[in-house]
């Protein structure tokens, strides 16, 4: 995993033996453990890591009006029963929710105000609850919808 693994050496004699990925992979889930030996006392823990993964289709940059599917899975065993996906959560006129059985969501003509922060939430049938956040980038045109501009003379335009 080198060079993604760090362990942080400074907070070792305080008792942190603190493990650090990044980034994390998908392949990354799974049980770790780890053992601290000091003077004649060893010590362990496990932690499992789950991971979640955002992906879309077509793969970035996202180009305005093409479709676009984005796809949110998880690594945790129990059966998905919802997802959820919020964009732009602040209260608002932009602010959107949208729930289905399948961990997808399509956006068949995405426009500019499609673009922003993107929060999948997944609940499984065991109560967990999952979720993970997109910032999405569409390329297209944001400008004036009326295609004449003035410009003064001598200004930049």
């Amino acid at each position: 995993m080198k060079p993604r693994v760090s362990l942080q050496d400074s907070t070792l004699r305080n008792g942190n033996f603190s493990l650090r990925i990044d980034p994390v992979r998908s392949e990354d889930s799974g049980l770790y453990e780890a053992w601290v030996k000091y003077n004649t006392e060893v010590h362990s823990c496990h932690v499992e890591l789950g991971v979640i993964t955002v992906t879309l289709s077509p793969p970035n940059p996202v180009i305005e009006n093409e479709l676009l599917l984005m796809s949110c899975n998880s690594s945790h065993r129990a059966s998905l029963v919802e997802t959820c996906w919020f964009h732009n959560e602040h209260p608002g006129p932009t602010s959107r929710t949208f729930c289905s059985l399948s961990g997808a969501l399509s956006i068949l003509r995405p426009a500019m105000s499609d673009a922003g922060s993107w929060r999948c939430q997944l609940r499984y049938s065991d109560k967990e609850i999952i979720s993970a956040t997109y910032d999405l980038q569409i390329l297209g045109f944001d400008g004036p919808t009326n295609p004449v501009v003035y410009a003064a003379a001598g200004s930049a335009a």
